[in-house]
């Protein structure tokens, strides 16, 4: 099988993770009956320090002619003065939007090689497997209107709008409910429906969606504020989320470092499937550009490897691929390497392209 790929790298570690990233599509490629097209394309602050525009049309049109995306990162303090509608982030944003990414799957797993690195006691996060399914296009981030307007009395006033419809609440629970069928049949549904009227919706649409074509998965609410709390009081408590935007995006940084650093954790931005069964999909780590210790080879990356197993299970159908990539990474932990971010007392610190060459003799041995 030829599978399509478009790199994104982006800004910050992004270039650097995805490079590694090749070096493991590599590897598949050699040795597990599959090849790639591969094509890079601008995004974020690169592209517009580049081309102008951190979003531009023709890296839309390539990412939406792909089987996958693997996305680095964007963003850093250098574009911090552009304005807003200019700003890095916008290029992750729309092709989110253009390429009808709506539903984010966020893994907080904790390998238990890594359960001392997390801030919790290791036996609160050993074993922790949570999914986070979060919606992608809609919510506060794209709700119109959103704008800064100046009052009669001179004060600014700013204004974000929070809107959600039936049908979107509809395809991102159904996604929850179906991939808590795969997991323990537990979802938990998470919004403020105490204090907002888009909560009350989300919740009426998630309970007649369960109730009408998911009996059997055992559904529960929770108010967001208190999932969070609840998210480091007993974590192992939930399997699948489902949130908002905006939520979603708070839980899932906050699950992440349950498992010791966001540099270890995937995600997977998914389309509709179309009739023959495919759908637009973008994968990215969620650890940022992480301008601090960009070109010092010392970003871990293992979640954008991660993410590239994530990108065998959902867009390829090679999930014995998938789980054979995450053995790898797994051994490797346990086998004491560590980059800077998860270094640990008697490990062995080692760099990016030392930790993936780890990773490539694990698949070695594995395979």
């Amino acid at each position: 099988m030829t599978y399509r790929i478009l790199f994104t790298p982006g800004d910050g570690i992004g270039p650097e993770v995805i490079d590694d990233t090749r070096r493991v599509l590599g590897w598949f490629s050699q040795n597990r009956n599959m090849a790639f097209e591969t094509e890079d394309a601008p995004i974020g602050g690169i592209a517009y320090d580049t081309l102008g525009t951190s979003e531009p049309d023709a890296t839309i049109a390539k990412a939406k002619a792909a089987d996958a995306v693997l996305f680095g990162a964007v963003g850093g303090p250098k574009w911090d003065a552009l304005p807003f509608e200019k700003k890095p982030e916008r290029g992750l944003l729309r092709l989110r939007k253009d390429l009808g990414l709506f539903a984010n799957l966020r893994p907080a797993l904790c390998f238990e090689a890594l359960k001392d690195a997390s801030s919790l006691k290791p036996e609160i996060v050993s074993g922790l497997d949570i999914l986070i399914v979060r919606e992608l296009t809609g919510g506060v981030y794209f709700g119109e209107p959103k704008e800064i307007t100046t009052l009669p009395d001179g004060q600014k006033r700013a204004v974000d709008t929070q809107v959600y419809t039936t049908s979107e609440i509809e395809r991102i629970a159904r996604v929850a409910f179906e991939l808590a069928r795969l997991r323990k049949k537990r979802v938990t549904s998470a919004e403020k429906n105490n204090v907002m009227v888009t909560g009350v919706l989300w919740k009426e649409v998630v309970q007649r969606v369960h109730d009408k074509e998911f009996p059997d998965v055992q559904l529960s609410h929770g108010l967001a504020d208190s999932v969070a709390m609840q998210l480091v009081r007993n974590p192992k408590q939930y399997d699948v989320i489902v949130t908002d935007n905006l939520f979603g995006d708070v839980l899932s940084d906050e699950a992440a470092q349950l498992t010791g650093s966001l540099g270890m954790l995937p995600s997977a931005s998914l389309g509709a499937k179309d009739a023959n069964g495919k759908q637009r999909a973008l994968y990215e780590p969620i650890h940022g550009s992480a301008p601090d210790i960009a070109g010092k080879g010392i970003a871990n990356p293992i979640a954008s490897i991660l993410s590239f197993a994530m990108c065998l299970r959902y867009s390829f159908g090679r999930g014995d691929d998938a789980r054979l990539l995450e053995g790898a990474v797994e051994r490797v932990l346990a086998d004491g390497y560590r980059t800077p971010d998860i270094m640990q007392d008697g490990m062995t610190k080692v760099g990016t392209s030392a930790m993936t060459a780890q990773i490539l003799k694990a698949l070695d041995k594995l395979n």
